[in-house]
């Protein structure tokens, strides 16, 4: 560290330039008389004696007027750096006090007013996604984010994707932009959730048309993605055709979003291919294992058509084990018997 970058550091707690000239001055002295060190440091003696006893207030150096003339010695550095703690830590309660916790501008809400800008957004979401993509979108405009779909999903991540203002039996080239895609011919509104945390919701009209006088909001809230992501699937998903299923992964595979696991479940046993899943989680009723293990015998789901669970976000595994047959959710479970945080499949050989 230069003396620059020092200075800099020393000016965070309080010191002024001319007073950190003098105190570096006097480190590089060593004790010394004050004329000493205003010779050194370019100011006059009355200066100095001023300074050095602000310095010593603040614990820098140490004064010794017990002889003539007066001497200045700075103090050992590990001194120096322990009374700044101390003083910095001496600050704590009283912060903690009067703090008020807020939301990191992540979790605020930002209103959009412009088309281009609910576009990018979308895009800059999109390509932050971790797990998991829920997309409604215009057909129109689907070009503007098609790379950051298709980056998402050479990620590995699950995107459901609902393509609005077209109808399903057209030529759309949907291939490598989703794990699944519907295709509605209403309008309907632009909603994305990105890992079931941040998202945008937008009218209809407001990406379809570049005069609109709308507005979007994005949010980054842990408790309402969960709200947009069953409105997609409960209110719009149903609506609209399966236009493009992904194919089955390659086995074996661990899943950490419980969704992304049922629809390679499902699509597995569309392909005739038998599996075995660890879950890893909790038992939800009752105290019990870690861990589960057993055949897949039964799934319920709303991913791909036809779908058979009874409420929209439902995506259960059910599993014949060595102890019984037990049903798996994921995170947040409650009608399951197993909540999992994560499920490996293996193939029935």
């Amino acid at each position: 560290m230069d003396d620059r970058e020092l200075a800099d550091l020393l000016e965070r707690f309080g010191l002024s330039e001319k007073v950190i000239d003098t105190y570096l001055t006097l480190l590089e002295l060593g004790e010394a008389k004050a004329s000493q060190i205003a010779d050194a440091a370019g100011v006059s003696k009355r200066y100095v004696y001023s300074v050095s006893q602000e310095l010593e207030e603040r614990g820098f150096v140490e004064v010794n007027d017990h002889v003539v003339p007066t001497t200045i010695r700075p103090l050992p550095p590990a001194e120096v750096v322990e009374s700044l703690s101390e003083s910095v830590e001496s600050m704590r309660p009283a912060l903690e006090a009067r703090y008020t916790e807020t939301a990191p501008d992540e979790e605020r809400f930002e209103v959009i007013k412009s088309r281009v800008t609910v576009l990018k957004r979308i895009a800059e979401l999109v390509d932050r996604a971790e797990s998991e993509v829920t997309l409604s979108l215009p057909y129109d405009v689907l070009d503007e984010v098609a790379d950051e779909l298709r980056a998402a999903r050479d990620r590995g991540i699950l995107i459901s994707l609902v393509v609005s203002g077209v109808e399903p039996h057209e030529d759309l080239s949907l291939d490598g932009l989703a794990s699944l895609v519907r295709v509605w011919h209403e309008p309907m509104p632009t909603m994305l959730t990105v890992d079931s945390r941040i998202g945008l919701v937008a009218p209809g009209e407001m990406v379809a048309r570049s005069n609109s006088e709308s507005q979007a909001i994005v949010f980054a809230q842990p408790h309402l993605g969960p709200v947009i992501v069953g409105s997609f699937f409960g209110n719009y998903w149903p609506m609209a055709a399966e236009a493009y299923t992904t194919e089955p992964d390659s086995l074996p595979a661990t899943y950490h979003n419980f969704r992304h696991a049922v629809l390679q479940a499902t699509l597995c046993d569309r392909a005739g291919i038998e599996l075995t899943v660890t879950a890893h989680g909790q038992m939800v009723h009752t105290d019990g294992p870690t861990e589960l293990s057993g055949r897949i015998v039964d799934i319920r789901q709303g991913l791909l058509e036809p779908a058979n669970n009874s409420f929209p976000v439902e995506n259960t595994l059910v599993v014949e084990t060595d102890d019984g047959t037990y049903s798996i959710g994921g995170p947040g479970a409650f009608v399951e018997d197993f909540e999992a945080e994560y499920v490996e499949f293996a193939p029935i050989s």
